[in-house]
């Protein structure tokens, strides 16, 4: 049981950067960071944690939770 979360569109809104500019910045898709925004991943590569954490000046704890409660989508 749990999950974790992404938090990057809550960051995004608060640094005011829209999804463009921020896969611009980190050098990754608009596509793949669409799918980081949403959740709808499984994995992220420490290198791109890296350079969201640079460009939107944060911590990974910013970006990242975990709900111990929250279903875990592979157990589904």
């Amino acid at each position: 049981m749990g999950k974790i979360i992404l938090r990057l569109d809550r960051v995004m809104a608060d640094r005011k950067i829209s999804l463009k500019d921020l896969a611009e910045k980190i050098g990754i898709s608009n596509v793949n960071l669409s799918k980081m925004k949403t959740g709808k991943i499984s994995a992220i590569r420490f290198s791109t944690l890296k350079a969201i954490c640079e460009t939107l000046n944060c911590q990974p704890g910013d970006i990242l939770e975990f709900d111990p409660n929250a279903p875990d989508d592979e157990e589904e």
